[in-house]
């Protein structure tokens, strides 16, 4: 956010407090990004003890990040107009008490719905981390401190499935897959006691919230991602084909009522003037199919050990270890020495190495049983990995690098906003590729399941090469 006007009386270069504030935004940061994915590895074990449909295990997730996705940009707005301290205040308080509710919920309709408060909370969280850094550090302090954003929450997508699956195995005090949930309340309390040592900072400039563009937003994504789960694409029914038609149209509906909001000089939920550059509409398909992929594929490797292998949650977390140790790696490798020189090249050769990965993968799910020698599997899931950390970096930068600097506070908010429904369309297309397949019975309908879902990722993986191409700008 460019232009805001801090409240508070201290200056951000001499601000005392900027240290442990910034500890705190990070750790909310990545609370939020972890309940993402943490959900993965525990869902089979929530719906094992909670009952209802197969197509709850997807839920458990999509409930979360779809709403993170399309409220993204009304959280930063609320931010603009009402101050960023209170709305990140009240954004954790909410995450605080749905995160309870979650590990309290008695069913599997309801943990859905606390998922869905969850994730709106989230959304009302993450935009103010900008601003609020921006309003406590300056100068050379602010790029180290903006530089933080990137690889914690990077690491905390990935980390999430590995995290819960130590902590249902755990068991602590009884409490199996709840635990995954009630980890967030020690972590709320402690970024809510440094909250009031934040700065105060809003737009001198109040933009208008656009109720009417959140709703389309809402109800287009809704229509498309809710046949899409639990059930065989390939099959889907006609209702089922005729809302995700339906939600198309709907998104078609939000575009024209932003165009026409940005025509009358309203504030539209989406800065228009983004799409007139041909490189960023290619970065918000290769974000979306991007990160459909990796999500989706973490969900098919999860649900392939557990209900296809029959192995316990803490061995499927643990396979997907070498996913968030390559990551790690490659991210430093590529911020610290190979994106500032070859961005470009970086970024192709990010999704070659997750080509390279996702294929190994489906040379070891062609055995009958991968985890009798899992060292292969690891090898293939520690190689997306490595791909994956070397795609995030180059891909932001190239992304953002030509766009002016008042577009990129929405753009940054926009690929947000993205990037989280890539996800929730991975879960749901791979993950119903996967449990479509696997219908049928057997270890051998479940392993071809998984082999199907890894070729389906590999057609996505070449929409992304395509897409990635038409971000570079002459």
């Amino acid at each position: 956010m460019t232009n805001e006007r801090l409240l508070a009386p201290t200056p951000a270069a001499t601000y005392r407090w900027r240290w442990p504030a910034l500890a705190a935004l990070l750790l909310a940061e990545a609370m939020n990004v972890l309940d993402a994915t943490v959900v993965q590895v525990a869902a089979p074990a929530i719906h094992a003890d909670l009952g209802g449909s197969v197509s709850g295990i997807q839920w458990f997730t999509t409930a979360y990040t779809l709403p993170f996705a399309v409220l993204l940009i009304t959280g930063g707005r609320l931010g603009d107009i009402v101050g960023r301290r209170r709305v990140f205040v009240i954004g954790v308080t909410g995450f605080l008490l749905a995160s309870t509710a979650c590990a309290l919920a008695p069913s599997a309709g309801l943990l859905t719905a606390f998922r869905v408060v969850q994730g709106a909370a989230a959304a009302v969280i993450i935009p103010q981390t900008i601003g609020l850094i921006k309003a406590m550090f300056s100068g050379d302090e602010m790029s180290k401190a903006l530089g933080g954003i990137g690889p914690v929450m990077g690491l905390a997508a990935v980390c999430g499935p590995v995290l819960g699956g130590v902590l249902t195995h755990a068991d602590l005090f009884g409490s199996s897959w709840r635990a995954a949930f009630l980890v967030n309340v020690p972590v709320s309390v402690a970024v809510l006691a440094i909250a009031p040592k934040m700065p105060e900072v809003r737009a001198p400039k109040r933009p208008a919230l656009d109720l009417v563009g959140t709703l389309l937003a809402m109800i287009g994504t809704g229509l498309v991602v809710r046949p899409l789960i639990g059930g065989d694409i390939a099959t889907l029914s006609g209702w089922g084909w005729g809302a995700v038609v339906a939600g198309l149209l709907v998104l078609v509906l939000f575009g024209l009522h932003q165009r026409r909001a940005a025509a009358g000089s309203r504030s539209p939920l989406v800065e228009p003037s983004l799409f007139a550059r041909r490189s960023f509409s290619a970065a918000l398909v290769t974000s979306a199919v991007f990160f459909a992929v990796t999500n989706g594929l973490m969900t098919v490797v999860v649900l392939h050990l557990q209900l296809g292998l029959g192995t316990d949650v803490l061995d499927a977390g643990l396979t997907l270890a070498p996913w968030p140790v390559g990551l790690a790696f490659a991210s430093w490798l590529a911020g610290a020495h190979l994106v500032r020189r070859y961005p470009h090249h970086t970024m192709s050769i990010g999704l070659a190495v997750l080509l390279a990965g996702v294929l190994a993968a489906i040379a070891v799910y062609r055995t009958a049983d991968p985890t009798a020698c899992p060292m292969p599997l690891l090898l293939a899931l520690g190689l997306v990995g490595l791909g994956v950390g070397l795609f995030g970096p180059a891909f932001f930068t190239l992304a953002l690098q030509p766009l002016r600097p008042q577009e990129i506070g929405s753009a940054a908010g926009l690929l947000n906003a993205v990037q989280q429904l890539g996800a929730t369309l991975g879960v749901a297309v791979l993950g119903s590729v996967y449990l479509g397949n696997a219908a049928y019975g057997g270890p051998s309908a479940a392993l071809h399941a998984v082999q199907v879902a890894f070729w389906v990722a590999v057609a996505l993986v070449a929409v992304s090469f395509g897409a990635a191409r038409m971000m570079v700008v002459p």
